[in-house]
């Protein structure tokens, strides 16, 4: 009996899909954590900035658990709102930047 040979080349391309899933979810997931531990922005100086960033990274979340709820297919849409937010955590960082060089 003789293998179908596009069975096993369906396999690899299953494997190779599942592969690059799992590598762009960690991917995510670690620059997430850079970001949030990089740019915090001060409670103290700037509640209403940390506040935001803090639904920032709430939002982040919501949609990682979305994503994996999904089994990451939603059409690219998910991780575009990601990188969106991901801008928004920084803007807001920048925000806080500037508004303490105002202060000097």
């Amino acid at each position: 009996m003789v293998a179908f040979p596009y069975a096993r080349m369906a396999t690899v391309m299953r494997r190779r899909t599942v592969q690059a899933w799992v590598t762009a979810a960690v991917a995510i997931c670690l620059l997430t954590v850079g970001i949030t531990a990089f740019a915090q922005v001060r409670g103290d100086r700037h509640p209403n900035l940390a506040a935001a960033q803090n639904f920032i990274e709430r939002a982040l979340g919501a949609l990682t658990a979305a994503q994996r709820a999904n089994e990451f297919d939603m059409a690219g849409h998910a991780a575009k709102a990601k990188q969106l937010l991901e801008e928004a955590y920084q803007q807001v960082n920048l925000a806080a930047r500037g508004a303490n060089a105002n202060r000097n």
